[in-house]
């Protein structure tokens, strides 16, 4: 793969079947549900806070990643989150992960996101690499 054949871009409804078989390998303690997921899809395409990209090579998406900017009162404005951010394991080191991460910070830019922020255990060198810093520990409780 070269730079050239790379796209990333907003992920359409025809990438619902792509984008589900990667979610169902990201998950680790929920299991991707496919009717949750086609009832998800048509909101978050069509929420102005959301961003889902999708990383494309020769038609068929290797990648996407799932954002959101939102208000907030600490930062004094609002800030990015990176919910899901996955390659596939045959895609990765060939800069998919970094174009997507780059594409989300554009438009966080836009929005006057004030930083990106996400939780993951995994990858952290890439992450650093890119300029990111540990902040947190990530707390959650599953509700069901």
């Amino acid at each position: 793969m070269t730079g050239d054949d790379l796209l990333i871009r907003r992920a359409e409804k025809s990438d619902a079947d792509a984008v589900f078989a990667l979610a169902r390998d990201f998950g680790l303690t929920f299991r991707p549900e496919r009717d949750a997921f086609d009832a998800a899809l048509p909101i978050l395409l069509a929420d102005d806070d959301a961003l889902l990209l999708a990383a494309v090579v020769g038609g068929r998406v290797h990648g996407y990643l799932l954002g959101f900017v939102h208000l907030t009162l600490f930062a004094n404005g609002p800030v990015a989150w990176v919910e899901e951010a996955l390659v596939q394991s045959g895609s990765r080191r060939q800069g998919m992960g970094r174009a997507l991460l780059e594409e989300f910070e554009r438009w966080a830019r836009s929005r006057d996101a004030r930083y990106v922020a996400m939780a993951t255990r995994r990858a952290p060198e890439f992450y650093h690499a890119l300029g990111y810093e540990a902040s947190a520990t990530f707390y959650r409780k599953v509700l069901r």
